[in-house]
């Protein structure tokens, strides 16, 4: 499973204010520890007003590839940022993210097709979150057409189902995980993504709720996850599952991890 790093992201006070006092080493610092955990993308989120967000975006970009070769995720809802990151990035990235909104379709998804290594696609549209799968399926397919249309591959789309958190709505992780299933036996070379914290959010000890749905996606067929790879004990909660599921091949990653002392119980 692709670990797409959670940590820079100015939604977060402490990255918040690194980003404000251009922190550089902050920035690189968090960087590194989240490449040396196993993320497979850093996910930079600027998260400041629409005016600064392409200059504060650029610079995290331009901090971040100081130091580290890991592809970026870049994340934000205003086509300007992304495409000012996109003229930045050394090596193609995730981006973070289209929707059924009609602005993202007309500002992102133009931005993605021969730029990008990969998009999160979000089941919502100008209506809002679906609150079944029928309806999120709906979106699902119009979403597929267009990123077909566009030229891009199945393969190269994450659709992220929303989980949402089970503190306000008691079947918002069922409902994405059977959204997956059912998306999956329509479109089998779709990937899936999710923004593993969502599921949480509200509930005391959050990490313990992180790591039972992140069990139950990985059966689902989840493929990618914006999560926190410093979070030892939901990495070894990943390599596990992904092992009993039989995704782990002679349990190499399992007792790799084991060895580096980065299984805990």
């Amino acid at each position: 499973m692709l670990i797409i790093a959670e940590k820079l992201n100015g939604t977060l006070k402490k990255t918040a204010a690194a980003i404000a006092a251009r922190d550089v080493a902050f920035v690189q610092d968090l960087a590194l520890r989240q490449v040396a955990a196993g993320a497979a993308y850093i996910d930079v989120n600027a998260g400041t007003a629409p005016a600064r967000e392409p200059d504060d975006l650029v610079w995290l970009v331009d901090t971040v590839q100081e130091v580290t070769e890991t592809p970026l995720c870049l994340d934000s809802a205003n086509p300007a940022a992304i495409q000012a990151g996109l003229a930045r990035v050394k090596r193609p990235p995730m981006i973070n993210s289209i929707s059924g909104e009609r602005n993202r379709i007309e500002g992102v998804l133009p931005l993605v097709a021969g730029n990008a290594a990969g998009v999160i696609a979000l089941l919502l549209d100008d209506n809002g979150i679906p609150k079944d799968v029928e309806g999120r399926m709906v979106v699902a397919r119009r979403l597929l057409d267009l990123t077909r249309a566009a030229g891009i591959a199945d393969k190269d789309v994450y659709v992220d189902p929303l989980a949402i958190a089970v503190s306000t709505k008691q079947d918002g992780a069922l409902v994405a995980l059977d959204t997956m299933r059912a998306l999956r036996a329509e479109a089998p070379e779709v990937r899936f993504s999710v923004g593993l914290s969502n599921i949480s959010f509200g509930l005391p000890i959050r990490k313990v709720v992180n790591r039972a749905f992140l069990t139950l996606a990985l059966q689902a067929g989840l493929d990618a996850a914006i999560m926190d790879p410093l979070d030892d004990s939901l990495y070894s909660e990943m390599l596990a599952a992904e092992m009993v599921l039989g995704r782990d091949r002679f349990c190499r990653k399992y007792t790799s991890a084991f060895r580096a002392n980065r299984i805990v119980a």
